[in-house]
């Protein structure tokens, strides 16, 4: 008697491990493993230029972790569906489950109508420690505040599941032969801004544990405070991984408590916390990315959209060129590695919003399609709550100032010097403020303010001020 066929589709979970749905349909038949590259569903949310990057070298490590059995097509996911369980005579579908309101009322269509069909439809997490629908307050409403939801309401909930191990059953997966190259998904930027990539990044599952190995080696012992230095090795440079699912936050959560118990462990299983908030959040609010979670901020008067002057200062920003070097720095990181530093993230965010007073959504716009770990409920969390418009938001009167924050997280600025290699031989005393070195400083160190360096965009102290008026205006 043939074993029945069981499709699983890999989205958002692009490993073998811990995978809850590959693991149920391995369990239960012969498995048709298939990707499916869905723009048309995801509109303004389909992926950027650095996501679809790394998603095409994630897809390649998972073929070949499959033995060149991984099934690819591009298109409407029901039509491809219903199109491969009528060529091949698939009687149940597998996935993990996706939290973005996008893909939830996709995919919800796409189980009611194969479950119309008689079709088998079972979805699983294997993304989040904890569903968003589960953390509520005692009288079951959502926490708007970070610290009770994650220490009165996940630490005091169910613990996580224990990570699964990976199907040993290599047999049990089928290739379709009428599906397509990854080639012709098109991934890749059609501009070679990414070719510093390819040296930086090691992508795939093995890859990730690798790079999770290393972290417990290297960082974990001192990440609390080491973590805000953007110069030193204490971070996990994770996110990206985490995000396209090479490795599950039930892997991380269980590997770094065998490792130790100790401040430093429970403030990485906070950081996992805040990402299980940023669902949270999303899921309650699914209009997160696009509008103001506080109602008040839809009158903030942020700068006058007169055209010129607000995209000069955006693209200033975009582009690293702003004369202030702390954030300038984070830029061009992102830029150069697709990534940057979580502290400068907060740095870069509290400049664009508060400072220049240009709104959030141009800056998580701008994250969204340079950033290799951009995440719908995280990349829109995060930048609401520096904004000051989020839920459990930085007050606005809290403005970073990136020259204190410079001087305080790259004491020695190997940070800027790294990143703004044109002031490097500037004296610590003027790194983080070049336009405040006399004039004969500038000339030793070969920086031309205005040549060679820009002059800074905006006046830090004067755009502070304005600042706090425009958010008195809100009262």
């Amino acid at each position: 008697m043939s074993k029945p066929l069981v499709i699983h589709w890999f989205r958002q979970d692009l490993r073998l491990s811990d995978n809850p749905a590959l693991s149920a349909a391995v369990h239960q038949g012969d498995v048709l493993p298939i990707y499916i590259l869905d723009d048309k569903n995801a509109n303004e949310w389909a992926m950027g230029g650095a996501s679809r990057w790394w998603l095409h070298h994630s897809l390649t490590a998972l073929e070949t972790s499959l033995a060149d059995r991984l099934n690819l097509y591009q298109g409407e996911p029901l039509k491809v569906l219903l199109a491969l369980i009528e060529r091949l005579g698939v009687t149940q579908v597998v996935w993990n489950r996706c939290y973005e309101p996008w893909r939830m009322a996709r995919d919800e269509k796409i189980k009611q109508a194969l479950k119309e069909k008689g079709i088998r439809v079972e979805s699983y997490n294997g993304s989040l420690l904890w569903e968003p629908w589960q953390i509520k307050k005692p009288d079951g409403t959502p926490y708007k505040v970070f610290t009770p939801f994650y220490r009165k309401g996940c630490l005091k909930a169910d613990m996580p599941r224990e990570p699964l191990p990976r199907p040993n059953n290599k047999d049990a997966y089928l290739v379709d032969d009428k599906c397509q190259t990854l080639d012709s998904l098109n991934l890749l930027p059609k501009i070679a801004w990414d070719e510093p990539f390819k040296s930086l990044w090691q992508i795939g599952e093995d890859k990730a544990q690798s790079q999770f190995f290393q972290f417990l080696k290297e960082g974990l012992a001192s990440y609390k405070e080491g973590r805000n230095i953007p110069s030193k090795p204490f971070v996990s440079r994770l996110s990206p991984h985490i995000h396209f699912g090479e490795i599950s936050p039930n892997q991380l959560w269980y590997g770094v408590q065998r490792e130790a118990d100790n401040e430093h462990v429970d403030h990485f299983c906070s950081e996992l916390g805040w990402r299980e908030f940023s669902y949270s959040q999303l899921f309650v609010n699914p209009n997160l990315p696009t509008q103001n979670l506080q109602p008040k901020f839809d009158d903030f008067p942020w700068l006058a959209n007169d055209g010129t002057h607000e995209s000069a200062l955006l693209s200033a920003w975009q582009q690293g060129k702003t004369g202030i070097p702390m954030v300038d720095a984070g830029m061009r990181e992102l830029w150069q590695t697709g990534y940057m530093h979580n502290r400068v993230r907060m740095i870069v965010a509290s400049f664009l919003v508060k400072n220049l007073r240009i709104h959030w959504q141009h800056g998580e716009r701008w994250f969204w399609d340079t950033l290799l770990d951009a995440d719908l409920a995280n990349n829109s969390a995060s930048w609401q709550w520096v904004a000051g418009s989020g839920a459990d938001a930085a007050p606005y009167f809290r403005i970073f100032n990136p020259v204190v924050q410079g001087q305080k997280f790259d004491t020695e600025g190997e940070y800027i010097k790294r990143f703004v290699p044109e002031i490097s031989l500037l004296p610590k005393k003027y790194l983080f403020s070049p336009w405040e070195a006399p004039e004969l400083v500038l000339q030793e160190a070969g920086v031309k303010l205005g040549e060679t360096y820009p002059h800074p965009i905006i006046d830090l102290k004067a755009s502070r001020e304005a600042a706090l008026e425009a958010f008195k205006s809100l009262k």
